[in-house]
């Protein structure tokens, strides 16, 4: 039988997966800062997106877009664009990835809800479901600790002793475990 490879290759191989998943992230949002009319509303891609949105079927989804977003989306444009940002900047520099990961999960997630094919092959074949894993590997994965700032933190904790339970054999009572009555 072979043995399983290190756990310094399997690091490796992880921490690329993150650094790859963030630059993919960095390349859809820095352009939504570098070509900010082409993004925002009114004539941007996030009214088109916000409209597509609209047009699913009803559902708790719709009514968030109708009642929350659409109202308020120049914010949720906003917070779109610096939200990949953030996720690309801390996949690549393994700065609270895991953190990352999670917000990674809810942006993807609302990309695919708003495109109203949630269970299709359609979504199984999008970018949107590949970030999506590629984004919960970052968060249930300890991705940063490999030539990540996240493993600056996993030293420091390491540097504190750990206390090991011991088991120590007792002789078995031979009588009474209670004083006597007076």
């Amino acid at each position: 039988m072979k043995p399983l490879p290190s756990a310094t290759r399997y690091a490796a191989w992880l921490a690329i997966v993150r650094v790859l998943t963030g630059l993919i992230w960095l390349a859809h949002g820095v352009p939504k800062f570098i070509q900010s009319a082409a993004f925002l509303p009114p004539n941007g891609v996030m009214s088109a997106y916000i409209a597509r949105g609209l047009q699913t079927p009803p559902g708790a989804y719709h009514t968030f877009l109708a009642t929350v977003v659409q109202p308020n989306i120049g914010l949720f444009a906003e917070l779109v664009r610096a939200g990949e940002v953030l996720v690309g900047v801390a996949l690549v520099l393994g700065a609270l990835t895991r953190l990352g990961g999670l917000v990674g999960i809810v942006l993807t997630l609302n990309y695919i809800f708003a495109y109203g094919h949630v269970l299709s092959t359609t979504t199984l074949q999008s970018l949107n479901f590949a970030l999506l894993v590629l984004s919960a590997i970052s968060l249930v994965l300890p991705t940063g600790r490999f030539l990540g700032v996240d493993a600056l933190f996993a030293r420091a904790k390491r540097t504190t002793p750990r206390v090991r339970a011991e088991f120590v054999q007792e002789p078995p009572l031979s009588g009474p475990t209670a004083p006597p009555n007076p």
